[in-house]
């Protein structure tokens, strides 16, 4: 199922970098890497691996802010759009992180692990840990707040996309299970008309 996930997303992506450049960046997903940045900086780490990079809109912002970034998506044409913006960036997809142990000091991904299937949430987390070094931080930042996980009929995009959804209760608990939890926040998005909100953790290796 993940395999056929992971496919229908890619065309579903490759299709849409021009669109998503000309996006903004919400004040939100702002508000939250600047402390996410913030905490790196106090902790002079310097490594960052961004997982579901999309255009590299965010690696190119920590980038700018003395990171040594790297950039990965499942989408060969989001990844030639990180690199046009001179970042490093590889077509890996979540469980095949092909770096060796322990090389990250950070790791970053905004509104990309809910693409996951509940099932193999848990794969997912255990390979991101496998490349944080130990004491790593891993900001995971997505839209959550009920359980649910399907192919959402209603979007725009083509193959339609496929989400999953969890309880700010499941996200913990499934997240416990892997990492030490640091911070969860949840972000109310009130200009958006979605039941959803923003679940917002910052993990630790």
């Amino acid at each position: 199922m993940y395999d056929e996930i992971k496919t229908s997303l890619r065309k579903a992506y490759d299709m849409k970098v021009e669109e998503r450049q000309g996006k903004g960046t919400a004040k939100w997903k702002d508000a939250e890497r600047r402390a996410f940045l913030a905490l790196l900086q106090a902790e002079e780490k310097h490594t960052l691996l961004e997982i579901g990079a999309g255009t590299g809109v965010h690696g190119l912002f920590f980038h700018e802010n003395g990171l040594e970034v790297v950039c990965t998506d499942l989408s060969s044409a989001m990844v030639a759009s990180c690199r046009a913006k001179g970042l490093a960036a590889h077509v890996m997809d979540f469980l095949n992180l092909d770096f060796p142990a322990r090389t990250f000091d950070a790791v970053f991904a905004m509104n990309c692990l809910l693409h996951v299937p509940h099932a193999e949430f848990g794969r997912v987390l255990e390979s991101v840990r496998r490349v944080l070094k130990p004491g790593g931080v891993f900001f995971l930042g997505q839209y959550g707040g009920q359980d649910e996980e399907a192919v959402y009929e209603n979007d725009h995009y083509e193959p339609k996309r496929f989400f999953a959804f969890w309880t700010d209760e499941q996200i913990e608990e499934e997240t416990k299970k892997v990492f030490g939890m640091e911070t969860f926040k949840v972000i109310t998005l009130d200009d958006d008309g979605s039941d959803l909100h923003l679940q917002a953790l910052v993990l630790r290796r």
